[in-house]
């Protein structure tokens, strides 16, 4: 699987997650210099906290585009640091 922005690979593994429908990509596998730490955190009811990044690449900002749980619920253990992508972020 390959997380795409803005022409540009942010993530690429053969051993993704999938949580709702969503690829979980293992941290060594994304590529941190077009991730921009972000002050926004959800919750969700079974997961627990997630904190965001905003995706960055030739200047162009996508905030908010990706999201990880650094501390999930046992039930979401398995995803725990995990970057799943969204709002324009094609995974494929």
């Amino acid at each position: 699987m390959k997380a795409l922005w803005n022409g540009q690979v942010i993530a690429e593994s053969a051993d993704t997650v999938v949580v709702e429908g969503n690829h979980y990509f293992p941290p060594e596998s994304v590529h941190e210099e077009y991730l921009v730490p972000s002050d926004t955190t959800t919750t969700c009811y079974w997961k627990g906290k997630a904190s965001y990044y905003s995706v960055k690449v030739d200047g162009k900002v996508n905030a908010d585009a990706a999201w990880y749980y650094p501390h999930p619920s046992d039930a979401a253990s398995q995803i725990g640091g995990y970057v799943a992508f969204w709002r324009g972020v094609t995974v494929e």
